[in-house]
């Protein structure tokens, strides 16, 4: 599916992904490996939390957005594509088991790349939305995509 290069890419397109399901069973296997804060690891324990209840780590939602942004937009991109950086990244509300979230990446600013002609510089807000519509995160990333051969 990599057909994309930076001139199919415009300000404002947007890329919607599919739904996925924060499960009990993941938010606490992937808060044991990489983020064992008491409200990602235990029940009994992130009920004493200011969250009163188990939640998933900021990082598992990050990591589980770049899957679904790979899977609707970066898929997409001519040999992938490369990330340069994450100019922000806020977790807005936390993502309890059973929700579902789902990205929505929107092109946000472009421009031919000056050390590398070869590439255009794109940046791109990411919007993860639990299943109510509500904001849970927000990253704005920026990528160098292949200029399409003359």
């Amino acid at each position: 599916m990599n057909d994309m290069y930076y001139e199919d890419f415009h300000v404002g397109q947007r890329f919607a992904s599919r739904s996925q399901v924060m499960t009990r069973e993941r938010i606490l296997a992937f808060g044991e490996e990489f983020d064992p804060q008491p409200q990602h690891t235990s029940e009994a324990a992130a009920a004493a939390s200011n969250f009163g209840e188990l939640i998933a780590s900021g990082w598992h939602t990050a990591a589980l957005t770049m899957r679904l942004q790979y899977e609707v937009a970066f898929c997409r991109i001519v040999n992938g594509g490369m990330g340069a950086q994450v100019d922000k990244l806020a977790w807005l509300r936390p993502v309890r088991p059973g929700e579902a979230v789902q990205a929505v990446v929107e092109v946000v600013q472009m421009r031919p790349s000056e050390s590398r002609p070869g590439y255009g510089v794109v940046s791109m807000l990411t919007t993860t939305v639990n299943q109510d519509g509500h904001s849970v995160q927000t990253m704005t990333g920026t990528l160098l995509i292949p200029r399409r051969p003359a």
